[in-house]
């Protein structure tokens, strides 16, 4: 099992989500891009993080 954690940025609201977009670490490729979170949930969080978790 492996285990990623992935750092977003708000980037814009849109009429009934929030948008984010991954900040990659450096030199690698982003894993998901872009990250849509409904507003009630997001509020006003401009920096959010999700972990992934591989299971083989």
């Amino acid at each position: 099992m492996t285990k990623t954690i992935i750092t977003f940025e708000y980037e814009k609201e849109t009429k009934n989500s929030v948008r984010y977009q991954e900040v990659p670490e450096e030199g690698k490729a982003p894993i998901m891009g872009t990250l849509y979170v409904q507003k009630w949930f997001a509020g006003t969080t401009k920096n959010l993080e999700i972990t992934i978790e591989k299971k083989d």
